[in-house]
């Protein structure tokens, strides 16, 4: 969204190598950055920024929103993944364990279920019903849907840091295989959202893979290899 040019590397033991074990981070030069907030400071320092023409007034709003969806999606997504006994065994044990030989595989399983719990645990969502946990993602989709309305972004014309957060939740609810589409059919029902999410697919990924793949062509054409 800031037009930069950046590699994306996919690595199975990425939360590893992030310095505060969570994605996404990016690496530039020697430093590491890790977790949206830090790595928009540190964009933002090089004078970059998808926020800049919004008021005070604005940006307090979106860092309300930001809130909203990293306590409620963020947060039912590891509910859902680590916390719903039959996706654990059937989806998130082996799809989280499969870069791993066994035992391996099932011990890193483990680790990583007792942590989300403990989690869920410390912010009162450990008692929580799996219907409770869908009310609330209905809850955070209305209140977004409510503030997108007929607009392209939630802010202005052009997208904020808050679109990037919520399109990275809401593609991920859309496309994420679970043993439901309990929890996809929620935003499902907000067809602005969908929107919003198929619109930041073609603009920022699909037409940016269509002009790379083009480059490549017009360099290959000219007697140039791919580095």
């Amino acid at each position: 969204m800031c037009n930069l040019p950046v590699q994306v590397v996919c690595r199975a033991n990425a939360e590893y190598m992030s310095p505060s074990g969570k994605v996404p981070f990016i690496r530039v030069g020697n430093q590491v950055v890790s977790e949206l907030g830090p790595i928009v400071q540190f964009v933002k320092a090089k004078g970059h920024s998808l926020s800049d023409g919004l008021d005070e007034v604005q940006k307090a709003e979106m860092k309300a929103y930001m809130e909203l969806v990293n306590n409620m999606l963020l947060t039912a997504e590891l509910y859902l993944q680590w916390c719903d006994d039959t996706t654990v065994e059937e989806i998130t044990h082996p799809r989280y364990g499969s870069p791993y030989p066994w035992p391996l595989n099932r011990i890193l399983a483990y680790q990583k279920q007792w942590e989300v719990r403990r989690k869920m645990k410390a912010i009162g969502w450990a008692g929580k019903s799996l219907e409770q946990v869908l009310e609330d993602v209905d809850q955070c989709c209305q209140a977004l849907s409510q503030r997108l309305g007929t607009q392209s972004y939630f802010f202005n014309k052009q997208p904020t840091e808050l679109d990037a957060l919520v399109f990275g939740h809401l593609f991920t609810i859309l496309t994420t295989q679970l043993t439901s589409d309990e929890l996809s059919e929620k935003v499902k029902n907000y067809s602005n959202l969908v929107a919003f999410c198929r619109r930041i697919e073609q603009h920022y990924f699909e037409d940016h893979d269509k002009d790379s793949s083009a480059s490549a062509a017009s360099r290959s054409s000219k007697g140039y290899l791919p580095s």
